[in-house]
This record gives structure tokens, C-alpha cells and sequence, in this order.
């Protein structure tokens, strides 16, 4: 089943790649998969600049060789900071001579020594993700778990981190290099507004409002939903016009497509059950499912997608 998003057809299955050991069978594995997940009708392939130290971007890049570009929906994430195939022997050293000496990003960017979201760092990460995967735009490109920084700083101090970045992104999209952008959370859009771990959805649909009016390119979130952890269509951590909502009802309201991750709960919860869950749920586009190998695209995909 695929459903129109903004201009893009979206499976209801995505295929998820964060998974897996760093090594070139599993990079292989990770390319096959992918081909099969196309064949049986996935358009939304998911990834991340820090998975498996950038190598299932470049699965992805492999797999496009073979795959119409035209007809997928690539969706890719940066915040975290990345290893290059491997990871260093001296993290710090490495840091040090991939993104401070170059003047990409200061140490003092780096909130808890792993992410980073000023301007300058994700456009570096938004260049390397497109050389990675061999393409010149990207269809949703995500802020990686921002929640990670309201660690470190003051509520209004990440908000105008939210601001620069989305500024950035803009240009970006204006450029071509992306269609679209959004935040890709764990604990943001899953936590009391109270609890210190909560950012707005609201807040910052209006932050992007402000940046590039009605036609601005924030429109997708990504965010845990499966049957243990329900808190997208349970919890009423919103506020918009006054009124409480969840945060899949404040995005139907706002237009903001929403991706579930972690559908399966890393293999917790059994395939069929998380595709029901997750399909049945009004405001839930996509389901993304990690499977790196073709075994695991026929087993969870079969025929479901043909619809």
C-alpha cells in the first residue's frame, strides 16, 4: 500500500538500515536487501550519516545502481557524529582532524562529545550523505535525535540551535539538494512537556513557518511507535490553538507526515503484529522495518505491499 505524502508516494513499509556488523557481507547483504525490498513494492528507504559508520548509506548507493531513483522516497539523517568505515583508534584525534582542523565544527559544538547540529556541521553531513549515495538530492533529510542536546543546554538555547538549523536546510532545499527536512527523535516527541527530554512539534513547525512561510520544507518526523511504546498516538504532549493533542494529531492538523521507527522493537515484537499495529493506525504513513538481508525482506514483506 503506498500513499501520497507531499508530492511523494510512500510505502507503508520502509526499509530501515541502522543494524548490523561493519564489514563488506554485511555491506553486500545490506545492498541485496534493499533491491528485494524495491521489488516487492518498498519505496522509503531509511538511513542514517552514523550507521554502521556511514557504510549503509553506501549500501543504499550500491543498490540505487540497479534501482529507479526516481520512483523511492530517500530518507537520511545527520547530528551524530560519524566513524568512516570503522572506528577510530583515537576518537578524540579523530574529531579533532575530520571536522575541527577543517573548521566544520568547534569541540565546543559537540554537546556530550557525540552531536552536533550548527549550520555548518550538517551541511557538511547533508554533502557527505549525497556523495555517499551517489545522488544530487535527498528527499527528507532529518536532524538526528536533537532531544540529545537539551542535555547539555537551556530550552531557548536549543530552540535557536532549531532556528539556524532550519535556516540552513532551507537554503539547501532552495539549492535542490533536498526536498524536504524534519527531526528524527527518540525520547523528543515521547516525553511529558514538563520533563525537561520533551521538544514541541508545534514550536517547531512555527520556527519553520517563520523561515520560509507556507511553503516551508519541514514536513516529516520520525519517532518509536510500536505496541510498547505507544506514547505518538497516546500521550497528549501538544498544544495547538489551545487544545492538548498527541503528537500524531497535532501533525495531521499541522500537515506533517509521520515515519515510525523502531517498529519491531529490534526484533522483540513479532513482524506481523508490529505491521498491523503500525498499519492500522490513523496518521502513521510509513513503518520502517530493519531487514539486511533478503531473507528478512520476504519474510516481513511478502505480498503486503502489492495493495
Amino acid at each position: 500500500m503506498k500513499r501520497e505524502q507531499h508530492g511523494l508516494l510512500l510505502s507503508s513499509i520502509g526499509i530501515g538500515t541502522y543494524l548490523g556488523n561493519a564489514d563488506e557481507a554485511t555491506d553486500r547483504n545490506y545492498t541485496n536487501a534493499i533491491v528485494r525490498a524495491v521489488q516487492l513494492g518498498v519505496t522509503v528507504i531509511d538511513s542514517a550519516a552514523n550507521y554502521r559508520f556511514q557504510r549503509s548509506e553506501r549500501s543504499i548507493g550500491e543498490a540505487l545502481q540497479t534501482l529507479k531513483r526516481e520512483e523511492l522516497v530517500i530518507c537520511t539523517k545527520g547530528g551524530y557524529l560519524p566513524f568512516d568505515g570503522a572506528p577510530p583508534r583515537n576518537v578524540r584525534e579523530y574529531v579533532n582532524e575530520a571536522f575541527v582542523k577543517p573548521g566544520i565544527a568547534s569541540f565546543n559544538d559537540i554537546v556530550g562529545g557525540s552531536h552536533c547540529m550548527t549550520p555548518a556541521y550538517l551541511q557538511n553531513q547533508l554533502e557527505q550523505s549525497l556523495r555517499n549515495m551517489g545522488i544530487e538530492c535527498v528527499d527528507v533529510y532529518y536532524i538526528h535525535n536533537p532531544e540529545s542536546q537539551l542535555q547539555f543546554i537551556p530550552e531557548p538555547e536549543f530552540y535557536d540551535r532549531v532556528r539556524l538549523a532550519f535556516e540552513r536546510l532551507e537554503q539547501n532545499r532552495a539549492q535542490g539538494k533536498l526536498k524536504y527536512y524534519g527531526v528524527a527523535t527518540w525520547n523528543g516527541f515521547r516525553s511529558e512537556e514538563d520533563s525537561g527530554h520533551h521538544h514541541s512539534l508545534t514550536r517547531m513547525f512555527e520556527i519553520a513557518r517563520a523561515i520560509g512561510g507556507e511553503r516551508h520544507g519541514f514536513r516529516f518526523i520520525q519517532l518509536p511507535y510500536n505496541l510498547a511504546m505507544p506514547e505518538a498516538t497516546a500521550l497528549k504532549n501538544e498544544t495547538l490553538a489551545g487544545e492538548s493533542l498527541t503528537v500524531v494529531e497535532a501533525a495531521m492538523r499541522l500537515g506533517v507526515t509521520v515515519i515510525a521507527s523502531a517498529s519491531l522493537l529490534q526484533g522483540r515484537i513479532p513482524p506481523r503484529e508490529a505491521i498491523e499495529f503500525a498499519g492500522s493506525t490513523d496518521g502513521i504513513t510509513t513503518a520502517l522495518i530493519g531487514m539486511s538481508r533478503v531473507e528478512h525482506v520476504e519474510e516481513n514483506l511478502g505480498a503486503d505491499l502489492h495493495g
